[in-house]
């Protein structure tokens, strides 16, 4: 096995992006509750999980807090860490990805630099210059995420990933011609294709990708393992049930500001979220108690299909 395909090979199956819970009243984390995540997200069957991706709303935290976290849960998880140390700065998302994989994290994720918005040329540099420094560390996963900031191009990923300092990209596009774009290139390039868009992680399995980086499965990893594994399985009536539920799940979720429900969600699981970061209005917040009846009656249905399917 060549070095890039080792680096590859363990990144494989459904990676929780748990949510980062707060405190009440403060803006940091509260470290016990995102453990508990972690081991819950372990325990149901999950491959790996994922620190601080959109669902984990990373930008509310400081780099030194990011890190500190990271190598807390590196240290606990019984499944690989993927950490996001995607910031707005080139230097930051560096010093970032050192310490990150100083504490023993599977890699390193990286978008392009966000709020502000740049130039594809710019993008691209960003990227590149992040792996140039970060890849002697720990495996890079690029991330295109066009909904939180500058989208990355099929062709610059190509460009990016033929250079051989990615091990791969999770797409979040939820555009399944990008996933397959990419997966044609990954047949002569050693690179792990992942699908970051739960309405699509069906088909995107189906059409090969190595695997998806799941918000969804912050909230009900055993739907997802059930549904990665039925998948794989080959047992196609099974999946398209499970994905069904998936889709009625996406379905509530899409109604509120990302990752507002996965957290309610999470909470009615006796999780500790923490507060949103924005305060609810009155009309989110009816909808949010809507959703919570919702989602406990829909939980018990779900859990029950997933142990048939195991």
């Amino acid at each position: 096995m060549t070095r890039d395909r080792e680096r590859t090979s363990s990144i494989s199956g459904v990676h929780a992006a748990v949510i980062t819970p707060r405190r009440a009243g403060e803006v940091e984390i509260d470290l016990a509750a995102m453990l508990d995540l972690v081991d819950f997200a372990a325990s149901s069957g999950a491959q790996g999980v994922v620190l601080f991706a959109s669902a984990g709303e990373f930008v509310h935290f400081t780099p030194e807090e990011r890190s500190r976290y990271i190598a807390l849960a590196a240290k606990r998880s019984r499944v690989p860490v993927i950490a996001n140390v995607s910031h707005s700065t080139l230097d930051a998302a560096v010093a970032m990805a050192e310490e990150a994989a100083g504490a023993g994290v599977a890699a390193v994720l990286i978008m392009p630099a966000y709020f502000y918005r740049y130039p594809p040329e710019s993008v691209e540099t960003f990227c590149l210059r992040f792996a140039e420094q970060a890849a002697k560390w720990a495996p890079v996963i690029l991330h295109n995420a066009p909904s939180f900031t500058d989208p990355i191009a099929p062709e610059a990923a190509r460009r990016l990933l033929a250079t051989g300092l990615f091990a791969g990209i999770n797409d979040s596009s939820g555009e399944l011609a990008y996933i397959e774009d990419l997966l044609r290139f990954s047949e002569t390039n050693p690179v792990a294709v992942l699908v970051g868009a739960d309405r699509i992680f069906t088909a995107a399995r189906r059409a090969g990708a190595r695997g998806g980086v799941s918000g969804a499965a912050a909230a009900a990893p055993e739907l997802m393992v059930a549904l990665d594994r039925a998948i794989r399985a080959g047992r196609s009536a099974e999946a398209d049930r499970l994905d069904a539920r998936l889709q009625e799940f996406i379905d509530m979720v899409r109604q509120f500001p990302a990752p507002f429900a996965v957290r309610e969600a999470c909470a009615v699981r006796g999780f500790q979220a923490g507060p949103p970061a924005v305060p609810p209005g009155p009309e989110l917040a009816r909808r949010c108690n809507e959703f919570r009846e919702w989602f406990r009656a829909w939980l018990p249905a779900v859990q029950k299909e997933c142990e048939a399917a195991a």
